[in-house]
């Protein structure tokens, strides 16, 4: 299993939210950069990356940093957040960027998807689904799109999409644990590979999640609160890729 320690972005710094309400913003770290080198001399491969600006806005105001992470850290980018027409699927992939999510646009602009697949490869393309009570959010998690999570996934999937990444917004960054059944429910119905995102506190969560299957699993206020060592962590997730 995969770990990508996260690094959202919010007006130039770097963040934690609690349960995606932007007014829970803190300040966690002082360089995105230097946080990103500490993940790589951890042993991450990978870093997830989230333009809450971006997300909320639409405007790449954060995108110098994260170009920084790219270019410098010897980490390979996950990138969410804004990427909401074809053009942002071309500049953000065009910045370096080596797996891009689309989350709002699947839902409001699923010809996105399809574009991001036909040119760059299921590879290179996640869709995020991020759910509170089972239903997808939209617009950095402030609407309510009304659909099924697990619904949104079938669909996805019968497009080509290989990579879910599901976050429960009701546990992300509350160290509470991730909503395993949630992500067993989504498991059984997709055949695809499944990134847990949101809950994840302890080093047992790790081994879980790993036994799960999971193909990944993203760490955030965990490792900013002190709970979990991303060393540790990475070594019992296994080899990275």
């Amino acid at each position: 299993m995969i770990l990508l320690p996260a690094i959202d972005m919010k007006d130039g710094q770097c963040v934690r939210l609690k349960k995606g309400k932007f007014s829970t913003a803190s300040q966690v770290a002082d360089s995105a950069l230097e946080t990103a080198r500490v993940f790589a001399a951890a042993g991450a491969k990978w870093v997830h990356m989230v333009d809450l600006d971006g997300a909320r806005i639409g405007v790449r105001q954060n995108f110098p940093h994260i170009c920084e992470v790219i270019e410098t850290s010897g980490l390979s980018v996950e990138l969410g957040g804004g990427i909401k027409n074809c053009e942002d699927v071309d500049a953000v992939v065009g910045a370096g960027v080596a797996r891009i999510v689309i989350g709002s646009a699947a839902v409001t602009n699923p010809e996105v998807v399809d574009y991001a697949l036909q040119q760059y490869g299921t590879s290179r393309v996640a869709v995020g689904i991020d759910c509170l009570d089972g239903r997808v959010r939209t617009m950095g998690w402030e609407e309510n799109s009304g659909l099924s999570g697990v619904n949104l996934a079938g669909q996805m999937v019968e497009k080509g999409v290989r990579t879910i990444i599901f976050t429960d917004i009701a546990t992300d960054g509350m160290l509470s644990g991730p909503n395993y059944e949630q992500l067993a429910i989504l498991q059984k119905a997709v055949g695809c590979d499944i990134v847990a995102s949101g809950g994840v506190a302890t080093l047992d969560d790790v081994k879980r999640l790993r036994d799960m299957g999971m193909y990944g699993a993203i760490i955030g206020k965990a490792y900013y609160a002190g709970r979990l060592d991303m060393a540790e962590a990475v070594r019992e997730a296994g080899p990275q890729q």
